[in-house]
């Protein structure tokens, strides 16, 4: 009975969810319609540009140039994570709000991307954080160095990729600082002073 009331009341969240991806795919709308041209720095406020790129690949560009069949594997692998977490929040505590949370978050960022590969058959990615820096040495881990430009840059995203990466940070916040609370035993009953009082007169 409380399993089937859990899974009625964590319905809301995968509302978070389809908001996340209907954000995501008007966002990447806009992207494709104003910045036309794939490649192409457009600023925006200091250490952010937009800039249009698709990516045939994973994240960070992974298995970009595959050939053609990663476009059904990564489908394929994120419709079963994208099942997994649907379980997961149906199943979960409605008390849990911070892992709730999260995972709405990852799970309508996968789902936007996911809409990408199966009907363009690549990602939009259109935001493009960056700081300045003389030679790939002074590069933090994950950033790539732009000679043109003399500054290191985060592989482009997008907004699905801004929410997973949310998510996964709350999930961790919540592994690490919440913690669950504390039940005490409860306290044993002393054996009753008649029933030893019985069993003395028995001897």
């Amino acid at each position: 009975m409380s399993s089937t009331l859990s899974i009625k009341s964590n319905r809301q969240w995968l509302l978070l969810a389809l908001l996340v991806l209907i954000f995501d795919q008007i966002s990447k709308y806009f992207a494709v319609e104003l910045l036309v041209r794939e490649g192409q720095i457009h600023p925006f406020l200091p250490y952010f540009h937009f800039t249009l790129l698709y990516n045939y690949g994973a994240a960070f560009s992974f298995l970009s140039d595959a050939g053609g069949w990663q476009r059904w594997f990564l489908s394929g692998l994120t419709l079963l994570v994208s099942g997994l977490l649907v379980v997961w929040i149906l199943r979960l505590d409605g008390g849990k709000k911070l892992e709730l949370t999260g995972l709405s978050l990852i799970l309508g960022g996968a789902l936007g991307n996911l809409w990408d590969r199966l009907s363009l058959g690549y990602v939009v990615d259109f935001v493009d954080w960056f700081y300045p820096a003389f030679g790939l040495a002074n590069c933090l881990p994950l950033f790539y160095f732009r000679a043109d430009l003399q500054s290191c840059h985060w592989p482009a995203f997008n907004l699905a990729d801004a929410a997973i990466l949310l998510g996964v940070t709350l999930l961790i916040v919540d592994t690490l600082f919440t913690q669950p609370a504390f039940t005490q035993p409860a306290p044993t009953k002393p054996a009753s002073t008649n029933h030893r009082q019985q069993g003395d007169n028995n001897q």
